[in-house]
């Protein structure tokens, strides 16, 4: 399995988590029982992301402002900050770096971005580095942006070849929740370079991806990847209605046996299996793909061909899991490397890894996660037990 560029992250007061350092392995399968704090998890990808592309004051409106997204704890003398900080390892000609970035809220709903830090490593041993106080740090020369205190450096100074490796990768992260519904539905037509969140164009994405000189290998595999989830369900294809887009299924049985149907008539199973395909191979491939509860509506017996969509996309990009099904969890190249596992505590969100029993279990083959999900028994380590974890959990570092 190919390990993608982001190795850590560590976060403070996101959502319902008010620590927590996340380590990746590729894919990651991230279990948690509902309201455990996985969609939480997904967010930090897609709320950074977003933050590239768009102001950061619209992504805070856009998910209910600060106060929303901001860790609320009963503890008054916990910090007020929230920050996130990213940790990457060698990929794109670079040996590795770190973004990190401090939000302070202010009153009536209003912020300010208190640090906020880049750095890259390059393979000579040489690096590039901003550092935003109060004050404009850099020895990258060349670089002097006019920022807002409420505005991010570095979607400004991304376009700039000494960062852009890692705009790159922060601006290219997508997270899926796919919805049939919106699969179901007739489609505004868009350009289909990008699914969205929801899978509300796919009908675009199918459209972009009969397009091009590898547009039939690239149709072939499609349908093979649905028919293997969906059997008898040989093909699907754009169909156009006016302005507006939709998607036809065909099924194919016995001799000669056919039958077409629209998106509107397919199940729930068929139209998510779907989504997640086009998540897979839509034509700007992203840096990390998270992926919420893929089971969801999907048959058990068909979670084996999600597995290997889910294997094969790891390949060429980070993979991100939430899931609670025991069945998604039954393959047996899952290791407890591959697992981490939020739970509720204190009034809290909080990432673990595997126990020690859960560990020895999966290594001496006694049982899979699949089998330690379903019995009840694929526990989390002690919360705070990792005193080395606590130890590297900083968001950022001395640039002297």
């Amino acid at each position: 399995m190919s390990m993608g560029p982001i190795t850590k992250i560590v976060i403070k007061r996101f959502r319902s988590f008010p620590s927590a350092v996340l380590e990746l392995d590729n894919p990651l399968f991230v279990v948690g029982r509902n309201g455990s704090g996985k969609s939480n998890l997904a967010d930090v990808f897609g709320f950074v992301a977003e933050a590239m592309a768009s102001p950061i004051q619209a992504v805070f409106d856009g998910k209910g402002g600060i106060a929303a997204v901001r860790n609320r704890s009963s503890v008054k003398s916990a910090p007020p900050n929230m920050g996130l900080a990213f940790e990457f390892g060698a990929f794109n000609g670079i040996e590795g770096g770190r973004f990190a970035f401090e939000v302070k809220a202010l009153p009536n709903y209003g912020f300010r971005i208190v640090r906020e830090q880049c750095l890259v490593r390059k393979k000579d041993g040489g690096r590039w580095w901003f550092d935003r106080t109060d004050a404009w740090k850099s020895n990258a020369e060349g670089l002097t942006p006019a920022l807002e205190p409420t505005a991010l450096a570095l979607p400004l100074v991304g376009g700039d070849e000494r960062f852009a490796p890692i705009f790159k990768v922060l601006s290219a992260m997508r997270v899926y929740s796919i919805e049939p519904a919106k699969l179901r539905a007739m489609q505004d037509p868009d350009s289909g370079i990008v699914l969205r969140p929801d899978g509300g164009n796919a009908a675009s994405v199918l459209q972009e991806l009969s397009r091009g000189e590898n547009a039939k290998t690239t149709q072939q595999e499609v349908h093979r990847i649905l028919e293997s989830i969906v059997p008898e369900t040989k093909s699907v294809s754009h169909k156009k209605h006016g302005n507006k887009l939709s998607m036809s299924f065909s099924q194919e049985w016995g001799e000669g046996k056919k039958l077409t149907f629209d998106a509107f008539s397919m199940s729930d199973g068929t139209l998510r299996s779907l989504g997640l395909i086009m998540a897979v191979l839509q034509k700007s491939s992203p840096s990390v793909l998270v992926i919420e509860e893929p089971e969801a509506t999907i048959h058990p017996g068909a979670l084996g061909a999600v597995l290997d969509l889910i294997r094969r996309a790891s390949k060429t990009m980070q993979v991100v899991v939430t899931t609670h099904s025991p069945e998604l969890l039954d393959a047996k190249w899952i290791t407890d490397e591959n697992l981490r596992i939020v739970s509720w505590q204190a009034g809290a969100s909080h990432l673990l890894l595997p126990s020690a029993a859960t560990r020895e279990a999966m290594r001496s083959h006694l049982m899979g996660a699949g089998e330690l999900l379903r019995s009840n028994s694929l526990h989390a380590e002690e919360l705070f037990a990792n005193d080395e974890v606590l130890r590297n959990g900083t968001l950022f570092e001395s640039l002297a």
